[in-house]
């Protein structure tokens, strides 16, 4: 396995949780109310969360989808990354209106630690379809100024390889069927992910 595509140390659950319960903290403090995890964000001092990692945290309510924001570059560390995409998720991701006081405690996180995205040589369409691993790539394309990801989680919703490919050009603003044509520039990573467990209501 080439070094860059090694997931660092993975990360431990219960550090993962931590980094859910900042996310809910930081949501629920842009909308003006107060919680008190009992201090457990005081772990949030050790140096595993002041790794540089890009990262997304997604927001759904009944399994449907509610926001989903994320950087890919590990220009940030995991603390700061998750506070801003947490508070992007909620609150800034055009494809849906802010997040109410009322849809709080309705809403699971999910909070998604990358590795560094990595180039992926292909040929053609077919080299592209055969190189792509279903469930474990993380893909981002680009061509012609448009660029979009799909995280690994996605590939549960799309299983097949072409219609994953399809639906993230049409993300991006191109026609469907533009991965088939050259000119595109694929990335690829990976995730550890760490998904709220669902709170007694």
């Amino acid at each position: 396995m080439p070094p860059h595509e090694r997931i660092r140390e993975p990360m431990e659950k219960g550090k993962g949780d931590i980094l859910i319960m900042l996310a809910r903290k930081t949501i629920a403090e842009h909308l003006g109310i107060g919680l008190n995890p009992a201090g457990e964000l005081d772990a949030l001092k050790d140096a595993v969360f002041s790794d540089k990692r890009g990262t997304f945290v997604t927001l759904t309510i009944n399994n449907q989808l509610r926001g989903c924001i994320g950087n890919l570059s590990s220009d940030k560390t995991i603390w700061e990354g998750v506070k801003d995409n947490a508070v992007n998720a909620a609150f800034y991701d055009p494809r849906f209106p802010a997040l109410s006081r009322k849809e709080l405690d309705a809403v699971d996180i999910e909070i998604s630690l990358l590795t560094e995205p990595r180039p992926l040589e292909f040929n053609d369409a077919e080299d592209l379809l055969a190189k792509l691993r279903i469930g474990i790539d993380g893909v981002i394309i680009r061509k012609g100024g448009r660029s979009a990801t799909f995280l690994p989680q996605v590939w549960d919703q799309l299983p097949d390889k072409k219609m994953f490919l399809s639906h993230l050009c049409t993300k991006a603003g191109m026609p469907a069927d533009a991965w088939r044509s050259s000119g595109l520039e694929v990335r690829i990573y990976q995730v550890q992910y760490f998904h709220e467990s669902r709170r007694a209501k």
